[in-house]
């Protein structure tokens, strides 16, 4: 991971305020500096809206050669509104190591859009994040040369005993010989002793190994998002779900005199109260080891929508019936 703080300029008067940002007013100075311009003696007078501190970042991939180009983000520091149509000046980017390892620069694609006028304004997308394709250039390798390896290890992006043991079965298949071993459920070890590392690796590309995908329900409360794994499997059980829900509809009537009358006018209101206590739902069973489109579809036909189906999940979850890791985010 790689980052640094830097400046954007030729923004259209959507950039920070000098007064409130002081990062951004002695960024601003410094860079002057650098550039021959002496700004201190002006510097209470310093005012401009153009220009916003960002925070810079980006991930250095493997085998990254000097001279070769990599995507970098960014994102606003100060009270910045819109970074569109910015430019970033020359930001050398660092690692952990206080090393820099690239150099950033180039122009900023918000994606987003934002129009305001006098009394509304609308914004589509977040205009103080952005990114640069291609905008930094590697100045420095990480030193490794695959070629004169002559142990291999490959890490699974999802942990599991058994795909690992799939890939290292597939593996020496492949080879005729035992060169593959399952360490853990994220790692497999490879031994190419007297082989062209490259060769063997472009060989083991070209395998195919079938997952063993983990029963898991992912729920996300914030957007109410549901996601289920095929392998969710539910024991029996039977559930009722109702709601008690009440609405109140004030629609207040004006009440006028008649005429030549000496009477005035009135507001009367009319107040409307409706009641649903849920009598229409009804106790449903799940019968035992139903399939993913089994219980989605039972879940459907209790009439339930995606709020009241997560409160379902986690109460099947503590009875012990369904058969499946529930994550909640």
């Amino acid at each position: 991971m790689l980052f640094r703080s830097g400046l954007v300029v030729g923004l259209n008067g959507t950039g920070d305020k000098l007064d409130g940002s002081v990062f951004t007013r002695q960024s601003l100075i410094g860079m002057l500096e650098r550039l021959g311009v002496n700004t201190r003696d002006q510097e209470a007078k310093l005012s401009t809206k153009n220009v916003a501190a960002v925070m810079v970042t980006a991930d250095l991939p493997a085998f990254a050669r000097t001279g070769s180009r990599i995507d970098i983000a960014i994102s606003a520091l100060g009270d910045a509104t819109n970074l569109t149509g910015g430019t970033l000046l020359v930001t050398p980017l660092l690692a952990a190591d206080g090393e820099v390892y690239a150099v950033g620069q180039g122009t900023l694609a918000t994606g987003a859009i934002a129009a305001k006028g006098a009394a509304a304004s609308v914004t589509k997308g977040v205009p103080t994040a952005a990114r640069i394709a291609n905008g930094a250039t590697v100045e420095r390798e990480v030193a490794f040369q695959l070629a004169s390896r002559s142990a291999i290890r490959l890490g699974l992006r999802n942990p599991d005993l058994t795909t690992a043991r799939r890939m290292a079965d597939a593996i020496n298949r492949s080879f005729g010989t035992k060169i593959a071993k399952a360490l853990d459920p994220r790692t497999v070890a490879m031994d190419f002793a007297g082989r062209d590392v490259i060769a063997s690796l472009e060989q083991v590309e070209d395998l195919r190994v079938e997952p063993d995908n983990a029963a898991v329900v992912i729920v996300d409360e914030a957007s109410g998002t549901i996601v289920m794994g095929a392998n969710v499997r539910v024991s029996t059980v039977a559930i009722a779900q109702g709601n008690l829900t009440i609405r109140v509809t004030e629609t207040p009537q004006v009440s006028q005199p008649g005429p030549l009358s000496k009477g005035t006018t009135a507001v009367v209101p009319r107040t409307n109260i409706q009641i649903d206590d849920g009598g229409d739902k009804k106790l449903g069973i799940l019968s035992g080891n139903v399939t993913l489109r089994e219980l989605v579809t039972s879940l459907n036909a209790l009439g339930v929508g995606p709020r009241d189906m997560i409160s379902i999940l986690q109460s099947i979850k503590a009875a012990g019936a369904l058969q499946a890791d529930l994550q909640v985010r």
